[in-house]
């Protein structure tokens, strides 16, 4: 497919240019030209272009407590038990309904890509589906929809440190990290086999270090292909510090320094969720090892976790990305503003994050976490775009390089992912998701 895009404005590596024509040819972008004025036959986009939005972190079936599990009192334990009650419900056709709504949602929301944060793997009991059938039924909604997903197959293998799997878990597991690892490799082939998906791939992720034991966690670091996205949580919450300092005697920082994972491959970092509650010396040790940190502000204040050390884990040398974990809020441009206001209220200083490195936390470092070549208008990356209006009720006399600090995802007015200009329609998706659920069966 060849097209050009002219933009009124557009953020380049250099920041905000004006009049800018994008070449577009085979899914990627052919050329950039700031300075222009529109032709007849370019696609054109008002406001301000920024390169796709990465959703570096989702759990797309918590999309279905939105509205029914934020007004009662409890932490991040109590809500688990509402999720565990509504996971026990999903089947491959479900599944496939629930991912077709919410990536039509993020698509809408300005999001191109979504890393898929993926447990739910087994029948109720533990009993495997035949053909891999709720990844499948995953890849075949990104598919349909249009988005690009990076499918991270979680493995998930204890209940707790040194705790067998619950009732509610069994579906999750797979015996040991090479029962995981063989049923990961039987997955990629068979997504193979379904045939040349480009917008599609196989990442991994390893769930916590309480529900992955230590030598498992050394195993999926010596046996993953070193090219393959890998995840996982981090310090998400006190109860799981405590624990793993119990058990291991370090932080779970140090169970992932200490298991070869921080190490595992220098071309493709690792990438940690949440890392809400790390001492100083975790802060050096992440840093160091150069590791994307995937923040969920949405979530994290939702289910009351924390603020996490955003600023001094980037200035030690991490990568900051954004996702929307439990998709209680799909808006790309909200999560950024919730990075910066929970620095703000932590310490008591603005401008903690540049527009810049909020930009960047957007597009590109979510990128890098996915193992995609894009987040940047530049020749060579993926023609994947969000454009954003600068005419709205929000946004009328916003600056355009500090736009993504008062636009929301209702002002997103167009996307394009590798070269294609998508549209859905996200609230009939919904419904019919919602119809698929048994009613209020994981209300509180």
């Amino acid at each position: 497919m060849t097209a050009t895009v002219w933009c009124e404005h557009a953020w380049l590596p250099a920041g905000i240019a004006d009049g800018v024509r994008i070449g577009v040819d085979a899914g990627r972008i052919a050329s950039v030209r700031p300075g222009t004025e529109p032709r007849p036959d370019d696609e054109r986009r008002h406001g301000v272009t920024f390169a796709g939005i990465a959703n570096a972190h989702s759990h797309l079936f918590h999309r279905f407590l939105r509205g029914r599990t934020h007004g009662g009192r409890g932490d991040f334990w109590t809500w688990r038990e509402q999720m565990y009650a509504l996971a026990g419900q999903l089947d491959p056709d479900n599944y496939y309904l629930l991912a077709r709504a919410v990536f039509s949602e993020m698509l809408a929301a300005g999001y191109t890509s979504v890393g898929e944060f993926h447990y739910v793997h087994h029948r109720p009991g533990g009993r495997p589906y035949p053909h891999h059938d709720m990844e499948m039924a995953i890849a075949a909604a990104a598919r349909e929809t249009g988005i690009r997903l990076t499918l991270l197959d979680t493995c998930y293998l204890s209940g707790g440190i040194d705790a067998p799997l619950s009732a509610e878990q069994t579906r999750f597991g797979d015996g040991d990290g090479a029962g995981w690892l063989a049923r990961w490799e039987s997955l990629r082939e068979a997504l193979r086999d379904a045939g040349d998906e480009p917008n599609i791939r196989l990442g991994a992720a390893v769930h916590s270090v309480r529900a992955v034991p230590r030598p498992d966690l050394e195993f999926v670091a010596a046996h993953l292909p070193a090219d393959v996205p890998l995840h996982i949580h981090l310090s998400e919450q006190p109860a799981e510090n405590d624990g793993c300092r119990r058990a291991y005697g370090t932080t779970p920082t140090g169970v992932l320094e200490g298991s070869g994972l921080l190490q595992r491959a220098a071309d493709r970092p690792l990438t940690v969720v949440h890392a809400t509650h790390l001492t100083d010396a975790d802060v050096v040790t992440l840093g160091a090892a150069g590791v994307v940190v995937a923040m969920c502000p949405s979530t994290e204040a939702d289910l009351a976790d924390g603020v996490g050390p955003a600023r001094a884990l980037a200035d030690a040398g991490a990568r900051i990305a954004l996702g929307s974990d439990q998709n209680a809020v799909i808006d790309p441009l909200l999560e950024a503003r919730g990075l910066e206001a929970g620095e703000r209220l932590a310490s008591g200083e603005r401008g903690r994050f540049s527009v810049s490195e909020l930009t960047a936390a957007l597009t590109s470092s979510g990128h890098a976490s996915l193992g995609w070549d894009g987040g940047s208008l530049e020749p060579g990356k993926l023609a994947d775009l969000v454009s954003v209006d600068a005419a709205s009720v929000r946004t009328l006399g916003s600056d355009p390089e500090q736009l993504a600090l008062s636009a929301t995802a209702d002002d997103v007015h167009a996307v394009m992912v590798g070269g294609r200009t998508v549209r859905t329609d996200p609230a009939a998706a919904i419904r019919a998701a919602l119809d698929s659920i048994r009613p209020n069966a994981y209300n509180a």
